[in-house]
């Protein structure tokens, strides 16, 4: 049973001015999220910069990159301005990476495609070299937390969240899997999800009480319209029949005191305590979350 309190974070996903992106981030604090994050896609704000605005902004959410795609970085550099931007954060940063996931952006950006292997190597590789980069008391710049700031990784392959289990803080679970297109994902079930968990367990061992868990919510429909809230979802698969559906864990809908009841129920059987919810749910959520704590 893991008895972690809850963390909620936001994804923000709109460019915008300084201004109304500012004014987003003070009120996903005052809407009472305890971590604003910011993806890496292409055509989305730019993670690091935002994440610098937004501390301006804001006193109490820590700052995440949900999640840096390792494949458009070099170690090293990734290091240098990670550090950077924790000491411009005043210790704030939460580090997420993962595999990266969408040929077209790194066909867009002019970095060569490699397969899922080679990308799980490069996502090991940046994980162990950026931690013992930023904990070398010699890296400049240095990062205000010590020895790092927390670092998650994300995904749902076998490798990728064994990587997660022994070297992240954070194991955060995508939810879905590819799907039949290239770019585009399918949704997990609970048998699905609890596998995934299994595996972490296994591969943790004794680590996995100090782990935390995170699941990426996809979709939430307060009002219970799971499916409209599914078929506005970019990149998603859809053919799913309406009792598939209902069963998705990452498409949450009711009642906020029910989906409260749902998140303990996540947390009693899969040990999720920190769920992360798209920037168009940000103000439907904020219900939830101040259900969940009450």
């Amino acid at each position: 049973m893991n008895q972690r309190p809850f963390r909620f974070g936001v994804n923000l996903l709109t460019p915008s001015s300084r201004a109304e992106w500012q004014a987003r981030c003070r009120e996903a604090e005052d809407l009472g999220y305890d971590v604003i994050a910011v993806p890496d896609h292409l055509g989305l704000p730019a993670p690091l910069p935002a994440l610098v605005s937004a501390a301006e902004a804001t006193t109490r959410p820590r700052l995440s990159v949900f999640v840096l795609n390792a494949g458009f970085y070099h170690p090293a550099l990734l290091a240098r301005d990670l550090a950077g931007t924790d000491a411009l954060l005043d210790g704030r940063l939460e580090i997420g990476l993962g595999t990266g996931y969408v040929k077209a952006e790194f066909d867009t950006a002019g970095i060569p495609w490699r397969g899922a292997a080679e990308r799980v190597d490069h996502l090991e590789r940046t994980v162990l070299e950026v931690r013992r980069l930023l904990a070398d008391p010699r890296h400049r710049p240095r990062p205000v937390q010590r020895p790092t700031p927390p670092v998650s990784v994300a995904g749902n392959g076998a490798r990728v969240l064994r990587i997660a289990a022994m070297h992240a803080d954070t194991v955060a679970f995508s939810g879905a899997a590819p799907g039949r297109n290239p770019g585009m994902l399918r949704f997990l079930g609970p048998e699905a999800l609890a596998q995934r968990v299994a595996h972490v367990r296994q591969a943790a061992s004794h680590r996995f009480a100090d782990l935390e868990l995170n699941l990426l919510v996809h979709a939430v429909a307060i009002d219970g319209a799971r499916r409209e809230a599914v078929d506005r979802l970019p990149r998603f698969e859809h053919q799913l029949s309406d009792h598939d559906l209902a069963r998705v864990p990452t498409v949450l809908s009711g009642h906020p005191s029910e989906v409260a009841e749902t998140l303990h129920r996540y947390r009693e059987e899969f040990g999720f305590t920190y769920f992360t919810v798209p920037e168009p749910a940000m103000r439907e959520f904020a219900r939830v979350v101040a259900a969940s704590r009450g």
